[in-house]
C-alpha cells in the first residue's frame, strides 16, 4: 500500500518581497494593485488583497536588492506543526524559531535545497477589517476595493533552483506537498515542478537556475477573479504606465490565464487565473511534460519573451 498522506500544511500564507525602492513598491501594490496596507514593522510594511482571510499575504521589506525575503506556509495544527518541525529535524535540516513576525505566532525557519528561506506557523491573526472597510457581506474579509487592478488573493510563488528535482522530493518528504505537474527533459534532468498542499493545483513552482545561483526568485503570482480581469488589469497597467513583460496569454501547464510585469523594485508578479483548476483526487498522478512538449510554448497566446528566462531577482550580475 503507499503511505498515508502527509496533509499538515494548509496553505501559502504570505511571502515577502525585497526591494531596494520602497516607497515606489509601496505605491505600486496600493494604488495600481489594489491592495490594503495591514501593518507596519521595522522596514516592512504588510498588505492584503480583499479576500485574504489572514492580516497581510505580502510583506514588502526594504533592501539594498530585489529577491525573496521568505515564503511561509501555515499549518492545520499546532500538532501539526510540531510534526513537520520534527519531520526537518529529523532529515538534518537546521531549523529556527522565529516569534517577532506581525500578525502570526511562532514561526520556524529553514533553508531549502536551493537556497530559499520558508517558514511554517499556526497561530494567526484573521483580518478585522475597520469600519471603513467593512464589507456588506460577512463571509468576505473585507470590501471590495474598486481601486486599480483589484487583486483578491496570494496564488502562488515560483522560485528558481539548481536542482529541481532534489528541490521536489525535499518539499514532499518534509512538508507532505504534492506534485501535480513537471518538466523533464530527454537527458533526465528535471526543470521545473509544481506543487501543492490543498485541492488547489498548486502553491509553488520552482525551475531550473542555469547559472548554478541558490536563492533567487521568478515570480509571486496573485489571483483575480476571471479572465476578463486580466484583460481589464492590462488596461490598467496600460494608464498606469506599467509596462507588461507577457501575456495576456494561457500557460499549457496548469493552464492558467496570466499577465506578468515588474514592481518598481524588479520583482515579477504575474496576474493570474486559473478557472476550475482544481486537484480534487487524493490520488492524482503527476502530469510529466517532455521537452518536445515544452518545446511548443504555450497553450495559446504569443511565445514568452526572452526576459522570462533570463530575469530573476535578486540580478545574478
Amino acid at each position: 500500500m503507499p503511505p498515508e498522506p502527509i496533509m499538515d500544511v494548509a496553505h501559502l500564507g504570505h511571502v515577502e518581497l525585497l526591494t531596494p525602492k520602497p516607497e515606489d513598491s509601496r505605491r505600486f501594490f496600493t494604488e495600481v494593485m489594489g491592495m490594503t496596507e495591514s501593518g507596519q514593522q521595522g522596514d516592512s510594511v504588510f498588505l492584503r488583497g480583499w479576500d485574504d482571510y489572514e492580516r497581510y499575504s505580502l510583506q514588502l521589506t526594504g533592501a539594498a536588492t530585489s529577491g525573496l525575503g521568505h515564503a511561509a506556509f501555515r499549518t492545520r495544527s499546532p500538532q501539526a506543526l510540531e510534526r513537520r518541525v520534527a519531520a526537518l529535524l529529523a532529515d538534518g535540516v537546521a531549523v529556527a524559531r522565529h516569534d517577532d513576525s506581525l500578525g502570526h505566532g511562532p514561526g520556524f525557519r529553514f533553508r531549502d535545497p536551493a537556497g530559499h528561506l520558508i517558514e511554517l506557523y499556526h497561530a494567526t491573526e484573521w483580518y478585522e477589517a475597520p469600519p471603513e472597510r467593512r464589507p456588506a457581506l460577512k463571509n468576505q474579509p473585507e470590501r471590495y476595493p474598486a481601486r486599480g487592478v483589484n487583486l483578491r488573493r496570494l496564488d502562488h510563488f515560483n522560485t528558481l533552483g539548481p536542482d529541481v528535482r532534489a528541490a521536489r522530493e525535499f518539499y514532499q518528504r518534509n512538508l507532505g506537498l504534492r506534485c501535480t505537474e513537471r518538466i523533464e527533459l530527454d537527458s533526465g534532468l528535471e526543470t521545473g515542478m509544481w506543487l501543492t498542499a490543498t485541492n488547489k493545483s498548486y502553491d509553488m513552482a520552482m525551475g531550473r537556475e542555469p547559472d548554478g545561483i541558490p536563492g533567487r526568485l521568478h515570480h509571486v503570482t496573485f489571483a483575480l477573479d476571471s479572465r476578463e480581469a486580466i484583460l481589464q488589469a492590462a488596461d490598467t497597467f496600460l494608464e498606469a504606465g506599467v509596462h507588461i513583460e507577457n501575456g495576456p496569454h494561457k500557460h499549457a501547464i496548469q493552464q492558467t490565464f496570466f499577465l506578468y510585469v515588474y514592481e518598481p523594485g524588479g520583482n515579477r508578479i504575474e496576474l493570474a487565473h486559473s478557472g476550475a483548476r482544481l486537484v480534487l483526487a487524493p490520488d492524482w498522478k503527476t502530469i510529466t511534460w517532455t521537452e518536445a512538449e515544452r518545446n511548443k510554448g504555450q497553450a495559446w497566446g504569443l511565445q514568452l519573451g526572452e526576459s522570462f528566462r533570463t530575469h530573476a531577482t535578486p540580478p545574478s550580475r
